[in-house]
């Protein structure tokens, strides 16, 4: 059974975040909130959600501001009212694990992230390691490694294009094209070419997202802004000493993902958290699987191998 609820965003105007509850049949014997990517929306893991119900999990997730329904009109798509857009959106995913944590207090609890989900999930760790508690496990999907000198030059580039419109300006095509960088070659990255996508081998699947005009967007400034730093936050060895050590955490992801550097990216977080004493910390890269590794071929397969890994941190 899918059903809605809302709550206020920590942003200027106190945005109506949309939310959505899967919940299966029968006694739950545990809940997972899902953290959607950049561009997309929460009921893009409909199916996902339902393979949870069936082995009796609650599923609970939000559109980010500036996503799906939580706007104020689609005309804001794209668009995030914040000066601090990371901190906001990470606060929104704490406001909802909140909720989720009165309604279901004495059942297991585990969080997954994907793509800037997974950033923002990442920076999470870091800013509410003393509140996030009761957690079994986290999932950090489609997720890489920026580095540092490359998020300071985007922020340059982004800070420079602000002057121009402020933060609520739609990026360029430039400044776009900038996140594409060399994993990517290859790839096709504006759907004219559906079976060389970086989204996933899956074609229908590819066909739909860039038919769906909640998957084609374009991101404000201010929501590369929040890609940057969070990526940048979440991948300095400072910031992830802090995360609770005793928090078990899955990084999952395809092993031609270009976000993860085809799998060079996502091995490099891995080895710092590792390197900073998270004691349950292990890594799966899909085999020839790309970046929405919840739409490939193989899907069965992934719901498999993450439902494994959460019985066993059950």
């Amino acid at each position: 059974m899918k059903e809605y609820y809302s709550f206020k965003s920590c942003d200027r105007d106190g945005t109506k975040i949309h939310a959505v509850k899967w919940s299966p049949e029968g006694q739950p014997v545990g809940v997972i909130q899902l953290v959607h990517g950049m561009i997309e929306y929460i009921e893009r893991y409909d199916e996902f959600a339902e393979y949870l119900n069936s082995q009796g999990f609650v599923v609970m997730g939000h559109d980010h501001i500036g996503h799906g329904e939580s706007v104020k009109d689609h005309s804001d798509w794209g668009v995030l009212h914040t000066d601090t857009p990371s901190e906001t959106c990470v606060d929104d995913i704490f406001s909802n694990y909140k909720i989720i944590k009165e309604q279901y207090p004495d059942i297991p609890y585990f969080l997954l992230g994907h793509s800037m989900g997974s950033y923002l999930v990442r920076h999470m760790l870091t800013l509410k390691a003393s509140e996030f508690t009761g957690v079994s496990g986290v999932i950090i999907m489609g997720t890489g490694t920026v580095q540092e000198s490359a998020c300071k030059a985007g922020m340059t580039v982004l800070k420079l294009v602000k002057t121009f419109g402020g933060w609520d300006k739609q990026a360029p095509k430039f400044v776009i094209n900038l996140m594409y960088d060399a994993p990517y070659k290859g790839f096709s990255t504006d759907g004219s070419e559906p079976e060389k996508s970086w989204l996933s081998t899956n074609i229908e699947s590819v066909k739909k997202y860039y038919s769906d005009p909640k998957d084609t967007f374009v991101f404000s400034l201010n929501g590369y802004r929040l890609l940057i730093t969070s990526a940048g936050f979440s991948g300095r060895e400072e910031n992830i000493a802090r995360i609770n050590k005793e928090l078990p955490i899955l990084f999952v992801s395809g092993e031609q993902d270009p976000v993860g550097g085809l799998g060079a990216g996502v091995t490099e977080a891995f080895n710092k958290y590792k390197n900073a004493g998270i004691k349950d910390v292990s890594i799966h890269l899909f085999p020839g699987d790309r970046h929405e590794i919840l739409n490939e071929m193989d899907r069965q397969d992934v719901y498999a191998f993450i439902y494994d890994w959460i019985k066993q941190h059950m």
